[in-house]
C-alpha cells in the first residue's frame, strides 16, 4: 500500500452525513490528545495531512482519508472534560451509530497513552469492540516520553491491564521516532487481506 499517496477526503459532523461504506475502513479511536493525528501523519509519511492540535477535544468530526481504495477513518477523541455535555452526547451518538451501522470496518486502531493506565473510557471502548466482534489492535502512543526502565514497566503492566487483548496486538509507538510503524502497517495490511 502506498501510504504516502493518502489524501484527505472529507469531514462529517453527524452520522447521517457519512457516505455509504463501499470501501474497507481502518478506523482510529482513542481519547482526546492521545496522538491519533500524529500516528496518521507518520503512517502517511506526511507532516500535516491530519491536523495535530495542542488543544484536546479539537477533532469534532469523523475525518476520512483515502489511499489505494481504503478509507482511513479518524474518529473524534473521547473523554475530554472541558467539552459541553451536549457536545459529548453528540459525539457519543455519532460513535455509536458509526459502529452499530453496517460499515465495512476491517480493523480499529485503538490508541492509548503508554505513560498511563488505560482509562475507563478506553476499557469501555475495547469491551464494546469485543462485544461487537470488531477486530482491534492497541497502539500505545508517546512511548518515547518514557525512560528505558519506565518503558519496560509500563509495557509489562499494560499487558496485565489489557489481559483480554492478544499481547501481539499491544504495540508501543512513538510519532517522534517512528517506533513500530512497520508493525502497525503489517497488522493493517493483514486485516485488509482477510
Amino acid at each position: 500500500m502506498k501510504y504516502e499517496k493518502a489524501e484527505f477526503k472529507s469531514a462529517y459532523g453527524t452520522f447521517e452525513q457519512l457516505p455509504q461504506s463501499d470501501l474497507p475502513e481502518i478506523t482510529f479511536a482513542g481519547r482526546s490528545n492521545v496522538g491519533k493525528s500524529s500516528l496518521l501523519n507518520k503512517l502517511f509519511m506526511r507532516k500535516n495531512l491530519a491536523r495535530v492540535s495542542s488543544v484536546p477535544g479539537k477533532t469534532i468530526t469523523i475525518n476520512f482519508y483515502g489511499v489505494d481504495g481504503v478509507n482511513f477513518v479518524d474518529l473524534p477523541g473521547y473523554g475530554y472534560a472541558k467539552v459541553s455535555r451536549s457536545e459529548k452526547q453528540r459525539w457519543a451518538k455519532m460513535m455509536e451509530e458509526y459502529f452499530n451501522s453496517d460499515r465495512n470496518i476491517k480493523l480499529v486502531v485503538q490508541l492509548i497513552d503508554m505513560r498511563h493506565p488505560p482509562t475507563n473510557d478506553d476499557i469501555m471502548m475495547m469491551e464494546f469492540l469485543e462485544s461487537t466482534g470488531i477486530d482491534f489492535v492497541v497502539v500505545m502512543t508517546k512511548s518515547d516520553k518514557l525512560n528505558k526502565g519506565d518503558y519496560k514497566k509500563r509495557l509489562k503492566k499494560s499487558k496485565e491491564e489489557l489481559s483480554f487483548v492478544d499481547s501481539d496486538y499491544i504495540i508501543p509507538f512513538s510519532s517522534q521516532t517512528g517506533e513500530n510503524i512497520d508493525k502497525i502497517k503489517a497488522v493493517i495490511e493483514s486485516h485488509l487481506e482477510e
